[in-house]
């Protein structure tokens, strides 16, 4: 079956999404000194430019408080290497830069924070094979390489490296143990000069954790220290809203932040030495959000290339963060609305993607909804690995559960894949009486094109058994176009949930794994059951289904009321 086009999203505009142009043409000029760092980096004289003592020892050797996984341990004895949905096999020694393989895939290679897993399997044999990989690593890529070297991925290796020295070291000989020490103190050297250079966001915190691991395990440096703790308070206060989520609205990031300043913590606890007030109350901020972002599996909801996401290191990082609070129900600033009743849990994307991002999606005003254990509406996640095709696909509107106005993204996706700069305006309101939840919200993202607004409404009862949704389009300033527009209102399902059509076509059925049973019903347009496509976990693609609502805007608008109730309520 042909899952991409017509069959999974509807008759989906492809060119309106299309590469051909060379990514350079959509950039703005980069500064000479930005242009000439890989030619100086790359040469071959950069090494004599870093040159320090090498210690005999860590100073330090910190908890590793990240669980490792030990089949996972034990398929990368064999060779087989899967990292962001693809797995290359390399039964003897790893193919470090492999031809043809998505970045993803490199950054996760070359972070090395799998010889966690390594520590998992146990053994001799594992501490040997770990032992092999990082000495052919220091022959292979010992020295600058643009992506291994990059800020963020050198920090996410220094840590690895650091945390899991004593494993590494255990038993090793002379001339293992000075090639590592020698090779993790000139990265930890580079590392400082570069912590702030060549990445921002999420990458930012993972290299700053990698050099505050390099001051306080390799060194120690009281310099580097001073620098790791000035850059991770900087972009606390720049990254972190007020309501404690970052910036780039996924909680993928928001997870592996959070998880970034709790280890800071406890590595700050381990070396004795006082965590920065901002460091604590940015901790303390976060972890409601993220808890608020997870459904009743203990996973995360999917919106902005996030994926279901290990629950038990969902369940890692808010352990780090010792931070009891309920979860997060109304964040405002970050534009996550959170319905809870009973045993049902609704999650809404009320804010807009972050402007110029290559990962946010077009899921404005989305939902996802779990019962229990059971994910039922879902959105159909992230793409990993290569296929610019389903990258594509996967951010576009019809990707997620909400609106699509005339097969067209309600936020546009420039030629390059960066998400359009002039963000839409999005609104929400929120109220909650007699133990249920009222959530409003609207945007503009079809105003341009359109001329209409897409408004939604929520309603959840008390006991989480009946929820309600009204969409709306409506002229703004009373303009819209001039011809009727069709549109599509989705509910992609999770693969395990099985749906029919029943009542001659007027209600759908969802039968969750449980045995229990919801229905959907609409007013205002067609209902219909068709194939989607779920990319929920570690970019396996499965098939699934969706329930569809269809029908016409005309000039003067449309609105069509549905709920979801549970059978027998």
């Amino acid at each position: 079956m042909n899952l991409v086009g017509d069959s999974v999203f509807g008759r989906f505009d492809w060119t309106a999404l299309s590469f051909t142009k060379p990514e350079w043409r959509a950039r703005t000029r980069v500064p000479i000194r930005e242009r000439s760092r890989p030619l100086i980096y790359g040469s071959p004289l950069y090494p004599l430019s870093l040159p320090g003592p090498t210690p005999d020892r860590l100073a330090l050797q910190p908890p590793d408080p990240w669980r490792g996984d030990s089949s996972r341990g034990d398929a990368l004895f064999q060779g087989r290497y899967r990292f962001a949905g693809h797995e290359v096999s390399a039964p003897k020694m790893p193919v470090w830069l492999p031809a043809g393989i998505d970045e993803a895939w490199l950054v996760e290679m070359h972070s090395f924070e799998w010889l966690r897993d390594f520590k998992a399997s146990g053994g001799e044999a594992a501490r040997r094979y770990a032992r092999a990989l990082v000495r052919d690593w220091i022959r292979n890529c010992g020295h600058w390489r643009p992506l291994s070297w990059r800020a963020d991925v050198l920090g996410r290796r220094v840590a690895a490296w650091s945390m899991n020295g004593a494993f590494l070291l255990n038993g090793a000989d002379d001339t293992w143990r000075a090639a590592f020490l020698s090779s993790l103190a000139m990265q930890v050297r580079h590392l400082s000069r570069v912590v702030t250079r060549e990445c921002a966001g999420a990458g930012r915190f993972s290299a700053a954790r990698g050099l505050l691991y390099g001051a306080l395990c390799v060194g120690p440096s009281e310099r580097r220290f001073n620098q790791a703790i000035r850059v991770l308070i900087r972009e606390c206060k720049r990254q972190v809203l007020g309501d404690g989520g970052q910036i780039e609205r996924s909680p993928r990031l928001q997870r592996r932040i959070l998880g970034d300043l709790a280890d800071c913590r406890t590595l700050l606890l381990a070396a004795n030495r006082v965590p920065p007030e901002d460091l604590v109350r940015t901790i303390d901020r976060m972890a409601p959000l993220l808890r608020g972002l997870c459904h009743g599996d203990g996973g995360l909801a999917m919106f902005n290339d996030t994926g279901e996401d290990d629950s038990e290191l969902v369940k890692t990082t808010l352990d780090l963060a010792k931070v009891r609070a309920r979860p997060l129900t109304n964040a405002a600033q970050s534009g996550f609305q959170r319905l809870a009743h009973g045993s049902s849990a609704v999650i809404v994307d009320t804010g807009a993607p972050d402007p110029g991002s290559k990962r946010a999606h077009a899921g404005m005003l989305s939902f996802e909804m779990s019962v229990g254990a059971y994910r039922m509406i879902v959105n159909c996640g992230p793409h990993e690995g290569r296929g610019a095709q389903w990258s594509q696909a996967l951010r576009s509107t019809a990707a997620h559960s909400t609106l699509v106005l005339t097969d067209t993204n309600s936020v546009e996706i420039e030629d390059d894949g960066r998400i359009n700069r002039v963000a839409p305006s999005v609104i929400c309101e929120r109220s909650e009486a007699d133990g249920a939840t009222w959530v409003d919200a609207r945007h503009d993202g079809y105003g341009a094109r359109f001329g209409l607004m897409h408004r939604r409404r929520f309603y959840l009862n008390a006991s989480g058994s009946d929820l309600r949704g009204e969409d709306s389009l409506s002229p703004i300033n009373g303009v819209a176009t001039d011809e009727p527009q069709p549109f599509a209102i989705r509910f992609h399902l999770h693969p395990s949930v099985q749906a029919s059509l029943v009542m001659h076509g007027q209600a759908a059925l969802f039968r969750l794994p449980d045995g229990s049973g919801w229905q959907l019903r609409a007013v205002g347009g067609s209902l219909a059951i068709n194939p989607s496509v779920y990319f929920g976990r570690d970019g396996e693609r499965r098939r699934s289904e969706q329930a569809v609502i269809v029908g016409v805007c005309g000039v003067e608008g449309a609105t069509v009321k549905w709920a979801i109730n549970r059978i027998g309520s």
